[in-house]
């Protein structure tokens, strides 16, 4: 995706089998070279990433007193990296739902039974995704 040109675009924005938004498909094309950067820059996109949590999960146990946020000071920061990138369709809610999705993140709830199955192992996949 990368090196999608303009051509690309139309021919996807055709495609009646995905959702054709230009503006979206133009994101996709433009997230894909900040990927890019971001990898030639950091060494990876995981390294990159797990910087905002300083490379370990951030285990916060959460019950009806200490409800999941819809975002963090971490997805903030995250988003607002990923903006300076030039990323779009990335907001910071959207970045906390990638850091629970890939382990930066554990919040959940103290008596379930996913949480104590998160952690250094999603670390370790995300890491070899990353690379």
């Amino acid at each position: 995706m990368t090196r999608f040109t303009e051509k690309d675009v139309e021919w996807l924005v055709g495609d009646a089998r995905i959702v054709r938004n230009r503006a979206k498909i133009a994101s996709a094309v433009l997230n894909a070279q900040a990927v890019k950067r971001i990898q030639d820059e950091h060494g990876s996109f995981a390294e990159f990433v797990w910087s905002f949590v300083g490379g370990k999960p951030i285990d916060t146990p959460r019950d009806a007193k200490n409800p999941t946020p819809a975002s963090t000071p971490e997805s903030d920061a995250l988003y607002k990296a990923l903006k300076k990138y030039g990323c779009k369709f990335v907001g910071t809610t959207i970045c906390y739902a990638f850091m629970q999705a890939n382990g930066m993140v554990n919040d959940h709830a103290a008596d379930c039974s996913a949480r104590n199955k998160r952690g250094a192992k999603q670390r370790k996949s995300v890491a070899k995704a990353g690379t």
